[in-house]
């Protein structure tokens, strides 16, 4: 699924767009056991709460792709013949109206689902959406519908006890101390099926997490039985970890570089100097001192940087034997072959060379040899 798409759907649980008449779901209380069952005409509740559904469930469509909103694939053999996703598509062709079916949804979450002392409420609702017709000008047509995609939603809302305050208790005629309960917005939730294309894609789910670092591993393997996809903090780290492994360095060194590049290219802007900014090999060595070099890096003369590190990983030829890495500023082929032939490390059997200009601000690339 796309942003748009997304989007689209979003606004169906506008209160004035809302072709939703029900709410399903139950109140599990911190030791596991349903308090409360709950089937529920949002026709016949208060504008007012109905609204407060309606913003809940819409909640488990926000945040970003990858992030807060992740794909989830079934295998074939899932969609042809699978306990989970036969009772996804149960739930999503009786629109919620099978309480067998509901019940063995409920327990299957609360059986798995890891909320720590927190009670919550799993809500459930059923949508069928006339898609309209998408003319070539990106114009919806109403009148022009292509299909009717029917999903499920669902979102899993802690309950948050409140302050001790005395309250007034009309049955009582009284005043008494309580603590009130809110239900907070959603931790984890899901849509089934995808729309994607804007049409049902009964191979995907689209998998909500208000914490992009906790997404609920447990839920996703007892809901869809399929290997949990890395959270966003999973997959910084595990490119940073790959980076750290290619460069010999952290991406915060890296992102240091670039920010030190960036102010260089700000104040070369700000000069309003009519040359191009260019940088020295002696520029980039300083920018490297002043992050603490992390990497074995000299100056091998006014416009040869030498590197000796994990870097030369990337470029060496295991045949040729290769062991340094020359970054050129400004300079031509003719002087780096020479350079070469006088150094200790040049290749064995050959010469492997790429030279280019570093121009900042400009479309020269950055020549490694």
């Amino acid at each position: 699924m796309n942003q748009k798409e997304i989007n689209e759907l979003r606004r169906r649980f506008r209160p004035e767009k809302s072709a939703i008449s029900r709410v399903y779901g139950c109140y599990v209380n911190s030791s596991k056991e349903i308090v409360s069952d709950l089937d529920e005409s949002l026709g016949m509740m208060p504008q007012e709460e109905s609204e407060k559904y309606l913003s809940l469930l819409k909640k488990g469509l926000s945040g970003s792709l990858g992030k807060n909103l992740i794909d989830i694939v079934f295998s074939t053999q899932q969609v042809v013949d699978s306990e989970e996703h036969r009772l996804l598509t149960t739930l999503r062709d009786s629109q919620l109206k099978d309480n067998e079916a509901r019940q063995t949804f409920y327990h299957k979450v609360i059986d798995s689902l890891d909320m720590g002392d927190s009670s919550y409420l799993l809500l459930l609702t059923c949508d069928s959406y006339d898609v309209p017709h998408r003319g070539k000008d990106d114009s919806l047509q109403a009148d022009a519908s292509d299909e009717v995609f029917t999903y499920i939603v669902c979102v899993v809302c802690p309950i948050k006890e409140g302050k001790v305050e005395l309250g007034y208790f009309p049955g009582d005629n009284e005043f008494h101390c309580a603590a009130g309960q809110t239900v907070a917005p959603p931790e984890l939730g899901f849509l089934f099926p995808a729309f994607d294309d804007r049409a049902a894609n009964i191979y995907n789910a689209l998998f909500y997490s208000r914490k992009a670092n906790e997404i609920h591993q447990e839920f996703i393997d007892a809901i869809f039985h399929v290997e949990a996809p890395m959270s966003a903090v999973e997959q910084k780290e595990a490119f940073q970890s790959a980076l750290s492994d290619a460069f010999d360095c952290s991406l915060e060194v890296m992102q240091t570089v670039h920010e030190q590049l960036r102010e260089k290219i700000k104040e070369h802007r700000e000069s309003r100097s009519s040359e191009p900014l260019e940088m020295s090999a002696s520029e980039i060595v300083d920018i490297a001192d002043r992050i603490g070099r992390p990497i074995n890096m000299e100056l091998y003369s006014d416009r040869i940087i030498r590197v000796t590190l994990a870097t030369a990983d990337l470029y060496r030829r295991d045949d040729l034997g290769i062991g340094s890495v020359f970054i050129v500023i400004g300079a031509d082929l003719r002087l780096l072959r020479l350079l070469l032939k006088a150094d200790d490390t040049k290749p064995k059997g050959g010469l492997d060379v790429r030279v280019g200009h570093i121009l900042i601000g400009g479309a020269g690339p950055c020549g490694i040899a």
